[in-house]
């Protein structure tokens, strides 16, 4: 949840792309960001991979008007319409892009590449059929802020009742990531995004972090896996509403658009 997924910066440097906000050079630079390269296999008209300007501006020109993301994990297909084939391919990568306007999507495969000391990441994009349907579980963004002020509350609750600290290695570096992240004069989001989509997804991350310190800080006070379990069990709704309010605001460009 600390990452920023790679499908949210695709939609949202692509859109931006399509609403004329942006180059496509300036575009794709900002998708690759800190990986070694990106390629889109698949393209409709390509043998072969291609580059994002190139596989951006084809989709654009078969009718893509905007793209949606999507975050789904077991039991939660947040964001996917079908068809199964796609729906197991992002569940597998737990994100995807959904192209509004035409019917395909995206998702990355994430690989290594490189000899020991100098590994890069590399990203190749499945550009595969989905179905043009309404997304499953996506709310709006005003829906996705008032669940986020809620689930704050909730998981300073939760991590307080079992007793998980706020201190050590793996808190503290958590911590210095989201710090890192959030220094002012970041693109949160692309150009064309209404500021509440960036106050949503800001907050979103916030909510990331106490999950993530939940997780991975030593199990705090909880030493059997019975509490490990209960732990699990009492953060996943407070998850579940932030990956929510993720998708909501990476999608705040087509809800403002459709009004």
């Amino acid at each position: 949840m600390l990452s920023e997924p790679r499908s949210g910066r695709l939609a949202a440097w692509g859109n931006a792309l399509l609403a004329g906000l942006v180059a496509p050079d300036d575009a794709a630079q900002a998708i690759v960001g800190q990986d070694a390269v990106h390629r889109v296999e698949g393209v409709p008209g390509e043998a072969g991979p291609v580059g994002l300007t190139l596989a951006l501006g084809r989709l654009r020109a078969l009718g893509a008007t905007g793209f949606r993301v999507a975050l789904p994990v077991p039991g939660h297909p947040l964001g996917l319409s079908g068809p199964p084939d796609f729906n197991a391919r992002a569940l597998d990568a737990q994100e995807a892009v959904v192209v509004f306007g035409a019917p395909y999507g995206l998702v990355p495969e994430v690989g290594e590449a490189g000899p020991e000391g100098d590994v890069h990441v590399e990203v190749v994009w499945h550009c595969l059929p989905v179905r043009e349907a309404p997304p499953a579980d996506v709310p709006s963004l005003g829906e996705a802020e008032r669940e986020l002020a809620e689930a704050l509350r909730d998981a300073t609750v939760v991590l307080s009742r079992l007793d998980v600290a706020a201190s050590g290695p793996v808190a503290e570096a958590a911590v210095d990531a989201y710090r890192a992240r959030a220094e002012p004069g970041r693109d949160i989001l692309a150009p064309g995004y209404p500021p509440r989509a960036v106050r949503v997804l800001e907050l979103a991350q916030r909510v990331g972090l106490l999950v993530a310190v939940a997780h991975g800080y030593g199990h705090g006070g909880a030493v059997s896996a019975s509490e490990i379990a209960a732990r699990s069990e009492a953060l996943r709704p407070v998850e579940r509403v932030a990956r929510r309010a993720q998708v909501a605001a990476y999608n705040a460009y087509l809800e403002e658009r459709g009004r």
